[in-house]
């Protein structure tokens, strides 16, 4: 057996020599490229963590010590030391998620995987185990570098500075990178840690002169080591950026140097205060495709080639991300007035391309979005038309800058919002399911939802035209689907999709969902039912159209892949009372609840969005067995229907 098959819980490392443990980093390094290859995952960061990983659980004692990962997927190793090896459905239905879940295991902690909290976590925990009366627990917080970018990280602490009385150890893994190499101020000076050749030619210099003594040398190095790391520290001035927090510092250690990470750790759990371990680590570290790319030293990967790191092709349609990246390049030609924001995320969110085109258009903010929106505000107002491009799921972090910086001050921004709706294998916290409830509430927003590749670019120029409110054009993780051309559209802009001789159930579809309503139809025409489909293109404000085809129609279906409650069918079915049509609405989406990882396909079926299950149950409303049922027919057109149901018995 492998030493890794042997670890089922932390407590498992305390008898393994130095040798062994270094045999272990080995073997778990080669764990993660051959199992996170087949299925998908955050690979880089968490071959960058290894020994990081392994000196924690061999200093603290988890659970009974809390750790927190800041961001949650550089959490494979911890995993693993925590009893956790089959990765078998790493992200699938069933198996493993790609963040700390609770639900899994007891050393796991914040669930949550939305970077910078990690630190107001650990304010919170310490303070509890200190007001308790739990002075033999420590919290431990491992902060990735771009989580410093974050603006609560440094409002916790700001809090945690104030208290100098907990056990709390804040572990810096510095590795240059969040998705891209990190940006700011901040990261200008961490950079120059990693680099400043004062602190790396002594490092390296006086290991090199152990070494030529032999093993007695390497042993006289472990033991003066810590005091070296020391000594470097202030002779180089490292300490400088935390010396007005009054928090302990230690570092740079060497992030894949378990001595030297033992040493620091040891030293900061003894020190019974707050305290900041800079690590410095490599992204990818062990394995060199990941090393290699240029791009994000693999942070995430779909299926790959085990050996050469390459992509297992798994098909060749666009995504919506890359139809977006073109795009927003084309309307940038034409407007110089355009210029492009994002939150540490400029490759994962597709304005990689517009800031090869035009470098000076576009910012990247780190991960602050409440911080990108207020400034787009600014840009707005200085003459130009901010594209903030974020995550569905990142928008959440800045509602309230959308509806008083941007809204109220009738700032022209376009939000582009990448993973909207369901994404699937990341779990809870990536599904992008918040965003139509949350931002149809903003005053004179305006929201839209397209339905294809050919949607995306119209809706997009739509968007970037607008010049006094927000806009929001929100699509779906993964591939573009077939187009579905309109068979006309209206004057204000929706697109009829489908339409039939027989008006008895109108289908709203939202973006995506173009597809599924379409299917549906199709059943409902075999059982003689007709069926109208519909794309409103922009979902906030409800078209006028709609309303008059709701009034021609016995009942209505909405379909979108957001939250029901308070989602574009509640919106609906309010602006159709508003209006004194009493035509029955049926709201479909997804439940108020969290749901875990899986397939999209395996998510929607579960949660009943199938065309065969919606399709049953509009058969029953229309017979008039399901409430809400639809509007009765009349004598007339129950002579000419094909269906049996409710027939009105009114003059």
């Amino acid at each position: 057996m492998t030493l890794l098959e042997n670890i089922h819980g932390p407590r498992d490392l305390d008898g393994l020599s130095s040798a062994q443990l270094d045999q272990l980093a080995e073997e778990i390094r080669h764990f993660l490229v051959a199992e996170v290859s087949k299925t998908g995952g955050h690979l880089g960061p968490n071959l960058g963590v290894v020994e990081l990983t392994i000196a924690i659980h061999r200093i603290f004692h988890s659970p009974r010590d809390a750790v927190i990962f800041d961001t949650g997927h550089q959490s494979y190793v911890h995993k693993l030391l925590t009893g956790r090896q089959d990765f078998a459905r790493l992200r699938q239905q069933g198996g493993l998620a790609g963040y700390p879940q609770r639900s899994e295991s007891e050393h796991d902690i914040v669930e949550s995987s939305h970077a910078s909290s990690s630190l107001s976590w650990a304010d919170g925990i310490s303070r509890a185990f200190e007001m308790t009366g739990q002075d033999d627990r420590h919290v431990v917080a491992v902060v990735g570098d771009g989580a410093l970018t974050g603006g609560m990280t440094w409002e916790a602490l700001n809090n945690i500075s104030d208290d100098n009385s907990r056990k709390l150890v804040i572990i810096l893994n510095d590795n240059g990178r969040s998705y891209a190499p990190t940006i700011g101020g901040m990261a200008r000076f961490l950079n120059s840690v990693r680099t400043r050749r004062s602190y790396r030619s002594l490092y390296l210099s006086s290991r090199r002169a152990f070494d030529h003594l032999g093993s007695p040398g390497r042993a006289i190095y472990r033991g003066v080591r810590g005091g070296l790391h020391g000594f470097l520290s202030k002779v180089t001035n490292y300490q400088g950026l935390y010396s007005n927090l009054d928090i302990k510092y230690i570092g740079p250690v060497d992030g894949h140097d378990l001595g030297a990470l033992t040493e620091a750790l040891t030293q900061a759990k003894n020190y019974e205060a707050p305290v900041i371990v800079h690590v410095i680590t490599r992204k990818g570290e062990g394995y060199e495709p990941a090393m290699a790319d240029v791009a994000d030293q693999f942070h995430a990967v779909g299926q790959i080639d085990p050996e050469t790191g390459e992509p297992i092709d798994t098909g060749n349609k666009p995504s919506w991300t890359s139809v977006f990246a073109d795009e927003i390049v084309a309307l940038a030609e034409k407007n110089p007035r355009i210029v492009g924001i994002t939150a540490a995320m400029l490759r994962p969110t597709g304005l990689h391309k517009l800031a090869e085109r035009f470098p000076d258009r576009v910012l990247d903010v780190g991960i602050a979005e409440q911080h990108a929106v207020t400034s787009a505000a600014g840009l707005a107002f200085g003459g130009l038309h901010p594209v903030v491009a974020l995550y569905a799921t990142f928008m959440n972090r800045a509602f309230d800058q959308v509806l008083m910086d941007v809204a109220l001050h009738k700032a022209g921004v376009t939000f582009v919002l990448d993973r909207a709706g369901v994404t699937g294998p990341d779990g809870p916290s990536h599904h992008g399911m918040w965003d139509l409830a949350l931002l149809q509430v903003i005053p004179n927003i305006q929201i839209a939802a397209p339905r294809d590749a050919v949607a995306l670019r119209e809706q997009l120029g739509e968007a970037v035209a607008v010049e006094n409110a927000p806009t929001v054009v929100r699509f779906a993780k993964g591939t573009v689907g077939d187009q579905y051309p309109a068979i006309r559209r209206t004057a204000d802009g929706v697109d009829v999709l489908r339409e039939s001789a027989h008006q008895d159930v109108l289908i709203i579809t939202v973006g995506s969902m173009a597809k599924l309503g379409l299917d549906v139809a199709e059943r409902l025409s075999a059982q003689g039912i007709g069926a109208t489909v519909v794309d409103p293109r922009w979902v906030i404000p409800v078209p006028g159209s709609i309303v008059g085809f709701a009034r021609e129609h016995r009942i209505v279906i909405s379909i979108e892949d957001g939250v029901r409650v308070a989602g574009i069918g509640t919106r609906i079915r309010q602006d159709l009372r508003a209006a004194g049509v009493d035509t029955a609405v049926t709201e479909l989406g997804l439940p108020d609840r969290f749901i875990d990882h899986a397939s999209r396909n395996e998510i929607l079926e579960e949660v009943g969005l199938t065309a065969e299950t919606i399709a049953r149950d509009v058969v029953e409303q229309v017979l008039g067995t399901r409430i809400p049922i639809a509007r009765p027919l009349t004598a007339e057109e129950a002579a000419i229907h094909p269906v049996t149901g409710p027939i009105s018995t009114a003059t």
